[in-house]
C-alpha cells in the first residue's frame, strides 16, 4: 500500500509507513506564534497527502479554500465543516448519530458537562459535574427512544421544554408525564434510571444542576450551530476509514464556545474510530486516518485524549500537534496528561520560542546548554526522533516547492476573480 511521505524541514522527510520506519506517525510541533507552524508543517502535510484520509483542523478559512480544489483533483471526498459560519458547512455533525449504546449516552453527556476547560482546573466538589451528566443522559435516552430519526437538536427541544418547581422534599417537573410513561413501559431503561436521580433531588440541589448544565448548553450550542446540526449529510467516520477523504473543520482561534464543540467532535471522532477499527478483522482501519491539528493547545481539553493516543498506531489513526509551547500543552491538559501526550508522539519538532519551561525541555533532549536552545536562531529547528539522534536542521521553504507556487498562483487567481 502506498504511503504519504512526513515533511519537518530541510533535509527531514520521512516515510508515515509503521513498518518501514518502527515508529508511530504522532507529531508533536513546538513553536512559538508567527515562527512558521502553518507554512512549515501544516501545509507540506496537506500537499504530501495522496493516499491517507485526512481531517485538517484549520483557524485559517484561507487554507480550506485553497486546497479544496487540490484534494478534488487527487480523487478526494472533499468535505467542509465550517464551525465559524455553520451556513458554509457542505456536512453537518450530530452528535446523537454515533450513539450505538448506553456508555456513548454517557460519554457525550460527559463530553458536553466538561468542555469548559476551566472544570479541570476547579476544586469544585465533582458531584455537581455528576448530576448534570446524569441530567442529560436522560434527556438524550429518552429523545432516542421516543423519537424516530432523532436529532441533538431535538435533545435540545426536550431540555428547553424543562421546567421545575419545589413540591414537599422533591420537585415536580414539566416532564413528568412523559418520564411517567417510559417508566410505565420500559421501566428498567437507562433514561429512566437517570430521570430518576435527578427528580429525587431537593429543589435547591436540581435548581444548581440545572442552571450548570443550561449555561453549558447555551454557550455551545448557538442558534446556527443547531441549525446545521439538522442538516441532511452527516459527516461519516466509516466513510473517512473506507475511502480518500480530507475534512477540513474550521473552528476559531478566539470563540472558546466553538472551541467546546469542536473538540467535543475531536472525543467522539476518535473513540467512533477506535471502536470501528476494533470490530474490523486485524483491528486496523482500511485506510490509514491522520488528524492535523492547528492551535491544538489554544481549544478545550479533548476528552480522553491522552488515553487514546497511547493507542492509535494499533489502529492506523495518528495525529500532528501544533503547539506554542509545552507550558501551553501543560496548561490545557495538566501535568501528566501532557507528559502522556508527548511521550506518545514518537516525532517532536522544536521551531523555537521563549518558553524557559520548553526550553529547558529542549536543553535536556539535547544534553546541550539552555543559552544554546533559547538563542536558537529565527528558522532553525531541532527534529527529535525516537530511536535516533537529533538533528538541527532549517526549516522547511515550501516557497521553493513548485506545487506549492501553482496551488498558490491558482488561488491568487480565483481570489481576484471572486473580488471583481
Amino acid at each position: 500500500m502506498a504511503m504519504d511521505r512526513m515533511i519537518l524541514g530541510e533535509n527531514a522527510i520521512y516515510s508515515t509507513d509503521c513498518s518501514e520506519t518502527g515508529l508511530n506517525n504522532n507529531v508533536l510541533v513546538c513553536g512559538s506564534s508567527g515562527c512558521g507552524k502553518t507554512m512549515s508543517i501544516f501545509e507540506p502535510r496537506l500537499l504530501e497527502t495522496f493516499h491517507s484520509s485526512l481531517i485538517a483542523a484549520v483557524t485559517k478559512r484561507r487554507v480550506v479554500e485553497k486546497y479544496k480544489p487540490v484534494f478534488e483533483q487527487r480523487g478526494y471526498t472533499v468535505e467542509d465543516l465550517n464551525f465559524i459560519d455553520p451556513a458554509e458547512s457542505n456536512v453537518a455533525y450530530d452528535p446523537l448519530q454515533y450513539i450505538c449504546s448506553y456508555a456513548d449516552i454517557t460519554f457525550l453527556a460527559e463530553s458536553i458537562v466538561k468542555a469548559d476547560p476551566r472544570k479541570d482546573k476547579s476544586s469544585a466538589d465533582p458531584y455537581w459535574d455528576d448530576a448534570a451528566i446524569s441530567l442529560l443522559s436522560a434527556e438524550i435516552a429518552y429523545t432516542i427512544m421516543t423519537k424516530d430519526d432523532s436529532t441533538f437538536a431535538d435533545v435540545l427541544d426536550l431540555h428547553n421544554e424543562l421546567d421545575f418547581r419545589e413540591s414537599g422534599s422533591q420537585i415536580t417537573t414539566s416532564l413528568d408525564g412523559r418520564f411517567a410513561y417510559l417508566a410505565d413501559t420500559a421501566p428498567n431503561s437507562f433514561a429512566v434510571s437517570c430521570w430518576k436521580s435527578f427528580h429525587q433531588l431537593p429543589f435547591k440541589t436540581a435548581s444548581c444542576i440545572f442552571g450548570t448544565l443550561n449555561t453549558t448548553i447555551d454557550t455551545i450550542f448557538s442558534p446556527e450551530l443547531r441549525k446545521m446540526i439538522a442538516m441532511e449529510k452527516k459527516v461519516d467516520f466509516e466513510e473517512l476509514a473506507n475511502r480518500k477523504t480530507v475534512l477540513f473543520v474550521s473552528t476559531s482561534a478566539v470563540n472558546p464556545a466553538l472551541h467546546c464543540f469542536a473538540n467535543m467532535f475531536y472525543a467522539q471522532a476518535f473513540k467512533t474510530l477506535f471502536e470501528y477499527a476494533e470490530g474490523l478483522p486485524g483491528g486496523r482501519l482500511p485506510n490509514p486516518v491522520h488528524m492535523l491539528c492547528d492551535d491544538f493547545a489554544t481549544g478545550s481539553r479533548i476528552l480522553n485524549f491522552p488515553e487514546y493516543i497511547s493507542i492509535f498506531r494499533e489502529k492506523q489513526i495518528s495525529v500532528t500537534l501544533l503547539v506554542q509551547s509545552e507550558s501551553q500543552l501543560e496548561s490545557m491538559y495538566g501535568s501528566e496528561d501532557a507528559t502522556t501526550i508527548i511521550n506518545n508522539c514518537d516525532t517532536y519538532l522544536y521551531m523555537g520560542g521563549m518558553d524557559l519551561k520548553t526550553g529547558r525541555s529542549i536543553s535536556e533532549r539535547l544534553n546541550a546548554p539552555l543559552e544554546e536552545v533559547l538563542y536558537m536562531p529565527i528558522g532553525q529547528e531541532y527534529v527529535f526522533r525516537r530511536g535516533q539522534r537529533p538533528i538541527r536542521t532549517t526549516r522547511y521553504d515550501i516557497l521553493r516547492n513548485e506545487q506549492y507556487n501553482e496551488i498558490t498562483k491558482r488561488y491568487g487567481q480565483q481570489t481576484s476573480d471572486q473580488c471583481r
